[in-house]
């Protein structure tokens, strides 16, 4: 699979994204079309904005569908990674989350399909950063032999903690998310061995989970985006292996070389 021509469906529909959605039905076993939107837009799908089309009409100027195939192709053979249909649409405008913390940008992956939310004002760098997040985002949940489901918060911040240090790998440090800077290493080391190594186990399906993964409520902000960074980098300059090297590794590997030390 590839890249998807999702321009063409946006030219004729952007008013009507739910219509667009029906069309993403056959990749959501069972959902409606008004159930994907709602979670798309929740992790970052645009809400219609007037003059949308010529947003739209940017994104295709700025040739990001070209910049997206492209590095597919790089990515899938460098990672070994799976060949699945990846899905972009113009990101949130309105929500100030996105654009402060991730640039205006995000990205959702599956093992089997990914989705890129962007602004017309990402760069050609930035488009590459955040494919290389989320296609790293596959690559793992491919590669890891666990149920996404049965994700406990140490999966999920080393899930996001690679993801990132792949893109420092490619890219350099000028293209990571801003998270990656907030706390000095002392900060995250008791971060980590005060907050989420007690809480590792805790369930995706709990909300305690997404609070110190945010850091929401009253826990550090980013908590555990900054802890898995923080683990996967330490992790990477412990062992000298390379981001493709970390695919399948097993996520209390990370937490064991992070508790020698």
């Amino acid at each position: 699979m590839s890249v998807i021509r999702t321009d063409r469906w946006l030219t004729d529909l952007y008013d009507d994204p739910v219509k667009i959605c029906k069309k993403l039905k056959v990749h959501f076993d069972g959902a409606s079309a008004s159930e994907i939107y709602d979670y798309l837009a929740f992790h970052g799908m645009y809400t219609p904005q007037k003059n949308g089309n010529i947003a739209v009409k940017k994104l295709r100027d700025n040739k990001v569908w070209d910049i997206v195939q492209n590095e597919k192709q790089k990515l899938q053979k460098i990672w070994e990674g799976p060949s699945i249909p990846v899905f972009i649409f113009p990101s949130d405008t309105t929500n100030e989350v996105l654009k402060r913390e991730f640039h205006g940008k995000s990205g959702l992956a599956f093992k089997d399909k990914l989705f890129l939310f962007v602004s017309e004002e990402n760069n050609d760098a930035e488009i590459r950063s955040l494919f290389t997040h989320e296609y790293n985002h596959a690559c793992r949940l491919s590669k890891y032999h666990k149920d996404e489901v049965d994700y406990v918060l140490l999966d999920t911040i080393i899930l996001e903690g690679m993801a990132e240090n792949a893109v420092r790998e490619r890219l350099g440090t000028e293209f990571m998310s801003n998270w990656t800077s907030y706390y000095p290493n002392k900060k995250l080391e008791k971060i980590w061995r005060r907050l989420v190594y007690p809480n590792r186990n805790v369930l995706k399906t709990s909300p305690k989970h997404q609070n110190i993964l945010y850091g929401l409520r009253s826990y550090p902000k980013m908590a555990g985006y900054c802890v898995g960074y923080y683990l996967v980098k330490k992790y990477m300059e412990s062992t000298g292996l390379s981001s493709k090297d970390l695919l399948s590794i097993h996520s209390e590997e990370f937490a064991s070389i992070a508790n020698k030390n």
